[in-house]
């Protein structure tokens, strides 16, 4: 099963970055094969129809060609304001536009997100599957929120509570199973 994994983050030292990281891991010991994408090679503008209809940007381009390439999708991504992050949103509505097929349809997705906060960043989640879900990614139906992230990570980089680092490797583990059954 081939991955598109990153954080939908563009800060330099992201939480969620680092729980990419360490899912990424855990997915390619179960023999997934992932391409790990940092945010910033989508940029992309403010979405809007005039300039879609002259061409898409480049960023749009280049996460369209990586998401067609993959059989899933794992996004690590931050909550802002309860929600999903704007940039995130904004690539999700570029991606929808292509035609004759958006390149989201028919992929499975798994989420994760770190946060400093007590709630890990599941409302960010939440709100993501919508759009997700709507253009047609089936998505593992358990996400990992990481509550109070900053303190979380060890020195080995794995999560240092070892009940949340199982369950972090019984998720990518499920989402990998849960992947090659819908890939067929």
């Amino acid at each position: 099963m081939k991955i598109l994994a990153f954080a939908a983050s563009l800060r330099r030292d992201s939480l969620n970055r680092r729980l990419l990281d360490l899912a990424v891991g855990i997915a390619r010991d179960g023999g997934a094969v992932v391409d790990v994408a940092h945010f910033r090679e989508f940029d992309m503008p403010l979405y809007d129809e005039d300039v879609k209809d002259v061409a898409f940007p480049p960023g749009a381009d280049e996460m369209r060609r990586r998401v067609e390439a993959a059989d899933g999708l794992m996004i690590a991504s931050p909550e802002y304001n309860y929600s999903v992050p704007g940039t995130l949103k904004n690539a999700v509505d570029w991606l929808s536009r292509y035609r004759p097929r958006q390149p989201f349809a028919g992929k499975t997705g798994v989420l994760l997100s770190a946060s400093p906060s007590a709630v890990g960043g599941i409302r960010g989640l939440w709100a993501l599957r919508v759009p997700l879900e709507g253009l047609s990614v089936t998505l593992h139906p358990d996400m990992f929120a990481l509550a109070l992230a900053d303190r979380a990570f060890g020195e080995d980089g794995r999560l240092a509570d070892a009940s949340l680092q199982s369950r972090l490797e019984r998720l990518v583990a499920n989402y990998l199973r849960m992947g090659e059954r819908l890939r067929g």
